[in-house]
């Protein structure tokens, strides 16, 4: 039992931002997380699992996968995996991993090519969905800068719902942004309540404006700050989503969804 004990510690620990950074570990709760980090070959450092996962035919035949891809599985009880979850009704299954850390080299940049900024949403529900959504419509990555929650920390991968294992997410400061948009001549567009209508700037895209720009980085900001000055301030074009007469605002993950389905449409 005490390569079990390590491991229940070691998921202690990785409830830490800090400790995910350091020591290049991430964890997955629940039957779908895994089975999605499994199906892509994350590698997975180990797994407690309690008796309740083998009730199901599914907790049964994902404990055999763990098994047959040599993952180190160890049973624990209920009360101690409770103790271990993040969340209220766990599943039976909390796995370590090993996130794939990606490159800037990693991401594939060329004419017509979107990318997603995160810049310091600090709600982890939101940039999960950010993640995802962006995965969804096409992006060819997402970048997350100073202030935004930790795109491996275990509620912004359970909000991205397996996105995390197939879509690049880069993390940079200022300077490494701004120096990666200029070496490879990305446009950034800010969001913007006083911004340009979107529609008039996604059809700028289509009458020969636009397209010299080859890729286009989309950039959504904090919850209620919204995108720093600096960040502003180095952006090619501020753009608005109209809104009904009285409506204040869009959420975060709703506005990029939006955002980027008019942009990779019209790119």
């Amino acid at each position: 039992m005490r390569i079990a004990t390590n491991l229940a510690s070691t998921i202690r620990d990785l409830k830490r931002r800090k400790a995910r950074g350091r020591r290049g570990l991430a964890l997955l709760e629940g039957i779908r997380l895994v089975e999605e980090a499994l199906a892509p070959g994350t590698r997975i450092v180990g797994a407690v699992v309690s008796p309740e996962l083998a009730r199901t035919t599914r907790g049964g035949a994902l404990r055999v996968s763990l098994e047959s891809h040599a993952v180190a599985v160890q049973e624990v009880t209920p009360r101690v995996l409770a103790t271990l979850a993040d969340t209220d009704s766990p599943q039976g299954v909390i796995a370590v991993i090993e996130p794939r850390r990606w490159t800037p080299d990693d991401v594939p940049l060329g004419a017509g090519a979107v990318v997603l900024v995160v810049d310091g949403v600090q709600d982890p529900g939101n940039v999960g969905t950010l993640v995802r959504t962006a995965h969804a419509l096409g992006a060819r990555a997402t970048v997350t800068l100073r202030g935004t929650a930790d795109p491996w920390g275990p509620k912004t991968l359970r909000s991205a719902m397996g996105a995390t294992f197939h879509h690049p997410i880069l993390v940079f400061d200022d300077p490494g942004f701004i120096a990666w948009t200029r070496r490879h001549g990305v446009t950034l567009w800010a969001t913007a309540s006083d911004g340009e209508p979107l529609g008039r700037a996604v059809a700028s895209l289509g009458d020969g404006h636009g397209r010299e720009a080859g890729v286009i980085a989309v950039i959504v900001g904090n919850e209620g700050a919204g995108i720093r000055p600096q960040l502003n301030a180095v952006a090619a074009r501020r753009v608005a989503i109209p809104l009904a007469q009285g409506a204040e605002s869009l959420n975060v993950a709703v506005a990029a969804g939006i955002l980027l389905y008019e942009v990779t449409r019209g790119h």
